[in-house]
C-alpha cells in the first residue's frame, strides 16, 4: 500500500470516528464519561487536521473551491431566524 493509500484510509476512519463521537457525546449522561468523549474526539480533530494538511501539502488531496460570498449568504439566510428546538 503506497503512502497516499494509508493516508486517504486513515482519514476515512478518523472522519467516521468523528461522527461516532458525536452521536456518542450526545447519548451520554455520566458527566466523566461525556468529558472523556469529548477529550478524545478534540484530540481526533487534531489529528485529522494534521493529517489533512499533511495530505494537501504532498497533493494527495485538493479541497474544494471556496464558496463565493453569494453561496454564503444564502446558506446563510436559509438558518436565519431557525431554532434548532421548533
Amino acid at each position: 500500500m503506497n503512502e497516499k493509500a494509508m493516508v486517504v484510509d486513515t482519514l476515512t476512519h478518523i472522519n467516521s470516528s468523528l461522527e461516532h463521537y458525536g452521536s456518542m457525546i450526545a447519548q451520554t449522561q455520566n458527566q466523566k464519561l461525556r468529558q472523556t468523549l469529548i477529550q478524545a474526539r478534540n484530540a481526533s480533530e487534531v489529528s485529522q487536521y494534521e493529517l489533512y494538511d499533511m495530505a494537501k501539502q504532498h497533493g494527495y488531496y485538493h479541497p474544494a473551491q471556496a464558496a463565493t460570498k453569494e453561496e454564503i449568504q444564502e446558506v446563510r439566510s436559509l438558518f436565519e431566524g431557525k431554532s434548532m428546538l421548533s
